[in-house]
């Protein structure tokens, strides 16, 4: 470690560029900074001369970054994030705290699990921020890494099934959440609804996938292969809305959490069919790093999740 060298950075620098590089604004950026446009333009000149690169092009609309500026935003966004850690008080006090906390789900948490917490965090803890980021098969390392305080996506239940879908690392602590199952979404007028609905029929149809954690198979899948039978995906998408959306005007099949189910079905006028095959409940679940096991602010708002989503299971 070169501590010559590092004992030169000067971190306000770093955190004008980490802004800098999400609003691409000298004026909104001297805004949040509670500076002059002056002195952000002072700060850039300086971190160009630092890091021996323009970092940012002008033109009519703003700044675009340089391929050097994209190269750091990452590593600035990850230790910025691991300073906002170390610095905070050793107690946490929701009344007055301004913590930002950074959550990834997936997407059916949002009209799912949400509604439960989200009011009441924000009721006890008016300063807080919480950015949410899609669930990745990058997950896990980003909350090994501290970049993410909280991870929250369906787990299949048994170990065995988990091994073949979700299995986090070691040192990644959890808490189940809420169990649910699944159910099929098609249509208003699909033909399915006026004959004998079985697997057979169930597997004569094309369906559509959500990509989750990375993959294109999910534990539905295994358990079909283990009886010979495979689904015909047409198409895999990124996202829950996006999937039952294609149903309103195809013959696919979406099979999904029953919950989602039910709201899409209500918001877009879809019919809802059981899943033809006896299969596991999954469970949504909470997941953070065991460093940050006795973190104040992470303790408190586990516990505010956990209590708050107690009716759902």
């Amino acid at each position: 470690m070169n501590l010559e060298k590092l004992v030169r950075v000067d971190i306000n620098l770093l955190v004008c560029l980490k802004v800098l590089l999400e609003e691409l604004n000298v004026t909104r950026t001297a805004h949040r900074l509670c500076l002059s446009q002056s002195a952000v333009s002072k700060n850039l000149a300086k971190l160009r001369t630092q890091f021996d690169d323009p970092l940012f092009v002008r033109h009519s609309h703003g700044l675009t970054p340089t391929p050097k500026a994209l190269f750091l935003k990452p590593k600035l966004d990850i230790l910025i994030n691991q300073l906002e850690q170390i610095t905070q008080p050793e107690t946490f006090s929701p009344q007055t705290s301004s913590y930002r906390f950074q959550m990834a789900t997936v997407e059916s948490v949002y009209p799912l699990i949400l509604p439960h917490f989200l009011p009441a965090i924000f009721q006890q803890a008016p300063g807080v921020t919480i950015s949410t980021h899609s669930w990745t098969d990058n997950t896990f390392k980003m909350l090994q890494r501290g970049e993410l305080d909280l991870g929250l996506t369906g787990k299949d239940i048994d170990i065995n099934d988990a091994k073949l879908t979700l299995l986090p690392p070691n040192d990644i602590c959890e808490q189940e959440i809420y169990r649910d199952t699944q159910k099929c979404l098609v249509r208003s007028d699909h033909p399915a609804l006026t004959k004998p609905w079985d697997l057979s029929s169930y597997l004569s149809y094309r369906h559509v996938q959500v990509r989750c954690d990375g993959n294109d198979r999910w534990l539905l899948d295994y358990r079909l292969a283990d009886n010979g039978h495979e689904r015909d995906i047409a198409i895999t998408v990124p996202d829950f809305n996006s999937a039952a959306s294609l149903c309103s005007y195809t013959d696919f099949i979406f099979t999904a959490p029953s919950h989602f189910v039910e709201l899409a079905s209500e918001q877009l006028g879809l019919a809802v069919l059981p899943l033809p095959i006896k299969f596991p409940p999954m469970a949504y679940t909470l997941f953070w790093h065991r460093d940050r096991e006795n973190d104040p602010a992470l303790s408190w708002i586990r516990q505010m999740i956990t209590e708050k989503t107690t009716l759902l299971r």
